[in-house]
């Protein structure tokens, strides 16, 4: 039976006044497990809120003193509670949005992506736009033929939606797939170029087969932005809007009070910024800025937004992409792919344009968080990252700048991290999810010694912080602990273990970790006093239960500035 059945949380009135030396508590949770993460107060059994703040965490009888007339009470019976969770690294409108269009994670094969498709065709008008994203053809059973590179072409797909533009994103986001109507829109066929830092996948006739890599998507996506433009501003706006809430509602299920969105434009702040000024927003934002270099020049200092109060919306960093993602062989690596030699990957965006907004930032004070997922593309970015310190004359250890992802890294470069100050922005389940195919990829030499290396660097004395990459993978913050720790993968097997953390270390990426990666630290990542009442309680204590429970721990409450905004049915 599940312990929130027999929490039975009750909100009572005490009987008794607090001492005269100490303020009534707004709220007061006692009898639980309280694991601060914070050295000097180590496990506790209760803490006082007033207002948005913690006041004091303590012993049962300590925390007595807290409760006043007018204080209610959440009796825990024994539940446990952290610091409220933060996702390290994850996109959240594209986690709304994901809730809105085709959710194909779970399709075994192209079969399924079609009969799903097919579905929609029957309730859209003819015309309308399908959407749809979480494919990935490493996790199918079959490959269906004919297909190129592992992945069919686009002819059964058109054939059941002849008059419906269709547009699928893959898993990683790096990566869609079109059927024929689509690439018809974008003018795309057999004499079109592939765009820079993409490709446009053909068969042996030339003949586009539907798949389109990283940059080459955006030849579709445009046509697709135009129509979601017709639907009128709002239209838009209540879109927008309901992904804002739909991607708070999965946040707070998770236990997550506090998010680290990895790239928006000036006009998505803007629509946050209004958002948070009526508290619209359900939890906190740690937004990325993701715009070209020439674009922030002379517009930065409007948009350095840093943690002020109460706050949900903060922006301080800068997020660039310098190459893809090894599923779809867009990561930039130092040698070429083993099943597909012909390529080492691809750039995204140019050590020129990567290096000019580095200069930037340097110069407007804020921070710069890089997406690198192959060898060679954390070389370059470690070695922008130091020149630019450099030239510029500053220590690069205070300026916390990142890499996203970190995923695949030369075994040269990881004592780098450490050295230069640079912290790993990883996602603990992106290991398990795609190891049982990395070696497809890398061969089983590189894989081994340039793959998921947390152990090596957390040992170097490098900063780890933690996520999921939502909604490329489930936001569950728990399947993600329990790879960051054990690493088993889908076939039950464990991806060089060795290299995985203990769980005070995953617990630690994924609060204070989260924390210190957004300059955050003084006031999120642990239940200490001064901090903001964000918390989360669970089932279970996540550093004692067994293994295998670990990634099954359910929340009974998420707590965001002292006020209960999930509590479990």
């Amino acid at each position: 039976m599940r312990l929130c059945a027999l929490l039975s949380v009750v909100w009572v009135l005490a009987a008794c006044a607090p001492s005269e030396s100490k303020q009534p508590a707004d709220l007061v949770l006692r009898g639980g497990k309280v694991i601060t993460v914070d050295q000097a107060l180590g496990e506790q059994e209760a803490i006082a809120i007033i207002g948005h703040e913690i006041t004091a965490v303590g012993s049962n009888d300590e925390i007595e003193g807290f409760i006043g007339a007018d204080t209610e009470v959440i009796d825990l019976q024994g539940a446990t509670v952290i610091p409220g969770l933060i996702e390290g690294h994850g996109h959240y409108l594209g986690l709304g949005r994901s809730k809105q269009i085709l959710d194909l994670s779970s399709a075994e094969s192209f079969a399924d992506i079609v009969t799903q498709v097919g579905v929609a065709v029957d309730r859209a008008e003819p015309g309308e736009w399908i959407y749809g994203r979480g494919w990935h053809q490493e996790k199918w059973l079959e490959v269906v033929e004919p297909s190129v590179e592992g992945v069919p072409t686009h002819h059964s797909l058109s054939a059941i939606s002849p008059d419906n533009p269709v547009l699928l994103g893959h898993a990683s986001g790096h990566a869609a797939f079109a059927n024929g109507r689509a690439l018809a829109i974008a003018g795309i066929d057999a004499n079109t170029q592939d765009p820079p830092g993409g490709t446009i996948v053909k068969d042996r006739d030339g003949e586009p087969t539907g798949l389109l890599r990283e940059t080459a998507q955006r030849l579709v996506q445009a046509h697709a932005a135009r129509a979601q433009a017709a639907m009128g501003d709002e239209a838009y706006r209540a879109m927008l809007l309901e992904q804002v809430q739909l991607a708070g509602e999965e946040a707070l299920r998770y236990g997550v009070t506090s998010f680290h969105d990895a790239g928006a434009d000036f006009r998505t702040i803007d629509f946050l910024r209004a958002q948070e000024e009526i508290h619209g927003l359900p939890i906190r934002l740690y937004v990325m800025l993701r715009v070209p270099a020439q674009e922030m020049q002379g517009r930065l200092g409007d948009y350095l937004m840093p943690l002020e109060g109460n706050d949900f919306l903060t922006v301080r960093s800068i997020k660039k992409q310098i190459d893809g993602a090894l599923g779809a062989h867009g990561a930039w690596l130092l040698e070429p792919y083993v099943d597909l030699p012909e390529t080492a990957g691809l750039v995204l965006e140019t050590v020129e344009e990567v290096t000019r907004t580095a200069e930037l930032a340097v110069a407007a004070g804020f921070q710069v968080n890089t997406h690198a997922i192959g060898t060679r593309a954390n070389r370059e970015v470690l070695d922008i990252y130091e020149a630019v310190w450099q030239a510029a004359k500053v220590d690069g250890k205070e300026l916390r700048w990142r890499m996203e992802h970190a995923q695949h890294i030369h075994v040269d470069d990881i004592p780098r991290f450490a050295e230069l100050g640079v912290i790993a922005s990883v996602q603990g389940v992106h290991c398990t999810s795609d190891g049982p195919w990395i070696s497809t990829r890398l061969g089983a030499a590189r894989t081994e010694s340039t793959s998921y290396r947390w152990r090596d660097l957390l040992d170097s004395g490098a900063i780890i912080n933690n996520g999921t990459d939502a909604p490329v993978e489930s936001l569950n913050p728990f399947a993600s602990l329990y790879s960051s720790v054990y690493r088993v993968m889908s076939d039950g097997q464990a991806f060089f273990p060795e290299q995985g953390m203990t769980r005070e270390e995953a617990l630690y990426s994924y609060t204070m970790g989260n924390a210190i990666a957004a300059f955050e630290e003084a006031r999120k990542g642990s239940i200490t006093p001064g901090k903001f009442a964000d918390l989360a309680v669970l089932d279970r204590d996540i550093l004692t239960v067994p293994a295998e429970q670990m990634a099954d721990t359910q929340v009974l409450y998420t707590l965001v500035g002292g006020e209960v905004r999930y509590q479990a049915p």
